[in-house]
């Protein structure tokens, strides 16, 4: 069946917008973007849906959601300000109270409220990513599901890559067309250099898009370039080893190899000049010649 949506404007991807311009569509592909005149003249057999005092615009991306924690809203706005305790009512509602059965349908909330917003592609990061990606498949979003990764501690790397990489093999089995499995290291500050080192060589390996927080606090940058402040303190009160690299975390993470996968740096606002520099020359991919 053809329908033409039509609307006092139309916004294409590449071309200036279009007052009353329409839409065709045939199944679930679009057949044909102009004004409304020329679209009935091209289809004169079309059904005509008329919007009218509206705005017909493609899809909208959210790069950086977490759709599992939906159903949390309005549950740690009282320790907003301390990172800590926020983290910790966090996980122990996210892993202790909340089901799998749960989880799976904040994740659906989340995804059915981003339809509602107009958004049809996300990347999501997410500690249960299986449930998320099942979630995604159901209400028909596209999108990139990361698998999140957890680990400080040194001494604990291999056990960590090991669910990691188990994690994505289910990612993986259960990618369609519309979904497909990513993995994100959490943070340069809740996962070590070693297990970096061995995510970002997964990432190649297996062709996973990568998304990492970073670069987004001034907690996280005394963290990396000093050694000090509130990261480091947590992690001395687990007795865990943090020997800061002494560099900004755009060098760290090109040190550990991340940038090396083209990843996507969710926040990254606490940049200079010289880390922009370098994360445009890690994005840049020469041609290579047979």
């Amino acid at each position: 069946m053809t329908t033409i949506y039509s609307a006092r404007w139309v916004l294409p991807v590449s071309a200036a917008a279009i007052e009353h311009g329409a839409v065709v569509v045939e199944g679930q592909r679009i057949a044909g973007v102009g004004p409304e005149p020329e679209m009935v003249s091209r289809f004169p057999s079309a059904k005509i849906e008329s919007l009218g005092e509206a705005v017909i615009l493609p899809g909208l991306v959210n790069t950086h959601t977490h759709l599992e924690l939906t159903a949390l809203r309005g549950y740690l706005e009282k320790e907003e300000n301390d990172f800590f305790a926020w983290l910790r009512k966090l996980t122990i509602a996210r892993l202790e109270r909340m089901t799998p059965d749960d989880i799976r349908v904040s994740a659906m909330w989340g995804a059915c409220e981003a339809v509602r917003a107009g958004v049809t592609c996300v990347g999501d990061a997410s500690d249960m990513g299986l449930l998320s990606m099942l979630a995604l498949q159901e209400v028909g979003l596209r999108g990139v599901v990361y698998q999140e990764s957890f680990g400080p501690d040194a001494r604990l790397v291999a056990e960590n890559f090991e669910k990691l990489k188990f994690k994505v093999q289910e990612l993986q089995t259960n990618q369609s067309k519309l979904v497909r499995a990513g993995v994100s290291p959490h943070a340069p500050y809740t996962v070590c250099g070693p297990q970096l080192e061995l995510i970002a060589d997964l990432a190649t390996s297996e062709d996973l898009p990568l998304m990492m927080h970073a670069a987004e606090s001034e907690a996280e940058e005394l963290f990396v370039r000093e050694g000090c402040g509130v990261f480091a303190d947590g992690l001395a009160r687990r007795e865990i080893e943090w020997k800061a690299p002494g560099i900004s975390t755009i060098q760290y993470l090109k040190q550990v190899g991340i940038l090396e996968t083209h990843p996507l740096l969710a926040h990254c606002i606490r940049v200079d000049d010289d880390d922009i520099a370098v994360r445009l020359l890690a994005a840049y991919r020469p041609l290579r010649h047979k």
